[in-house]
């Protein structure tokens, strides 16, 4: 491959993936470096809103996907306590003629599948597991990634060069690492004080038959309450349903199948409906994640040519459901814009860090008022309970056009 045009990647995650396409639809050699030795898909469900399915199907791959994902009808809010319905923002049909785009749920692993197939399709892109990006070294020639390969007793270590290095590497990112220790800043992310529960129950279980009963089987629906909150939408072809609860809790060991107390789950929703609880009680065990960040006010990138995207740049929580859809934005708009400035790479990069901050802050600003108002109590539930029934549902669609219309900007040289 042409080092002087070669992109190398660290992590072959949702981000990791996209990036390699985006840059090897505009003939870009990438060589992408993943340091589990298979790709699992960690976490279970994920929503794709029409900003990122958007994106997927510019890059060619949302028709491998659409088979086994589900176009939710709606996403619902209800109240955890009376399971009475608050809102309802409508998906399905009027979702992709509003936004351009379908509005997607799926099991994660099914996406990481869709990924992976494309990649192995384009000549331009070369993966490699069982190596983890552990330095680098940046100059003239470009950047020079050191890699060292799984293993106690055969491990090896090499190096790839490029004129690009992106790290996609996660929240726990090696390459954010490095960078930090580069600059004598703090290399870590941050936890958020809040615990993710998640598990996955088939539609035909117990479990299953009892979320259809108090919850919407074809919608993303979102039970509210002071201590927690717990999301359910279907995955699989809608032969399964993905749960996922929120509360406060005490940092765990990093990592995303880590285990908790129950009781902290069982404690969180003191006063919610019979139903919802029993539901609760059927569908564990639970696994649980600790809610990590990472600081905002870091760099994503270097004059040397480093990038970082999705979580490795900014990890959030994800009460605004855009984890997945900001790293799939990151991706693209980081090939179209290096795509954009040829002969000039570091530019491109601090133009790419200029354009996407505000837009990354925005969504996590919205998540945080997410997160505010489905945790109200109190006179403030009340309030948000008058205001969403004030409210009718096309306003509410109109209230994310700004999320869901985005499209890729283009960039006007002067």
């Amino acid at each position: 491959m042409d080092d002087k045009r070669q992109v190398v990647i660290a992590g072959a995650g949702v981000a990791g993936l996209t990036a390699a396409l985006a840059f090897a639809e505009r003939g870009y050699p990438v060589q992408v470096f993943e340091q589990a030795q298979r790709l699992e898909a960690v976490g279970a469900g994920i929503q794709l809103s029409p900003n990122a399915t958007r994106i997927l199907r510019q890059l060619g791959m949302l028709d491998r996907l659409l088979p086994a994902a589900v176009r939710p009808e709606a996403v619902v809010l209800k109240d955890a306590r009376t399971l009475r319905e608050l809102a309802r923002v409508p998906l399905g049909q009027a979702a992709e003629e509003r936004w351009g785009a379908p509005y997607l749920v799926a099991h994660r692993a099914d996406l990481q599948s869709a990924l992976t197939a494309h990649v192995a399709e384009s000549p331009n892109i070369q993966l490699v597991k069982g190596a983890r990006v552990s330095g680098f070294a940046t100059g003239d020639h470009g950047v020079t990634a050191t890699l060292e390969t799984d293993g106690e007793t055969d491990g090896k270590i090499f190096q790839s060069q490029g004129f690009l290095l992106v790290g996609a590497d996660g929240v726990w990112s090696s390459v954010r690492a490095v960078v930090d220790r580069a600059r004598g800043g703090p290399s870590r992310s941050r936890f958020s004080g809040e615990l993710a529960w998640r598990t996955t129950v088939t539609a035909d279980s117990d479990a299953g038959q009892a979320f259809a009963a108090i919850g919407a089987a074809d919608c993303v629906t979102t039970f509210l309450h002071p201590g927690f909150h717990l999301v359910a939408y279907p995955v699989s072809k809608g032969d399964a349903f993905n749960l996922v609860a929120f509360t406060k809790g005490e940092r765990l060991a990093e990592g995303w199948s880590g285990r908790a107390d129950p009781v902290i789950l069982t404690n969180a929703m003191s006063g919610t409906a019979a139903a919802l609880a029993r539901l609760v009680e059927m569908a564990g065990p639970w696994l649980t994640w600790p809610l990590h960040t990472v600081d905002q006010k870091q760099h994503w990138t270097t004059p040397t040519g480093i990038a970082l995207i999705g979580d490795a740049a900014h990890a959030m929580t994800p009460f605004a459901a855009q984890g997945a859809a900001m790293a799939i934005e990151d991706a693209a708009t980081l090939a179209g814009v290096i795509a954009d400035f040829p002969a000039d790479p570091k530019q491109g990069l601090a133009i790419w860090e200029n354009l996407r901050r505000p837009r990354v802050e925005k969504v996590i600003r919205r998540g945080a008022l997410n997160r505010l108002a489905w945790h109200a109590w109190g006179p403030v539930a009340l309030a948000r309970n008058l205001v969403l029934a004030a409210r009718p549902a096309e306003k509410l669609a109109a209230d994310l056009d700004w999320l869901y219309g985005w499209e890729q900007p283009k960039i006007v040289r002067r």
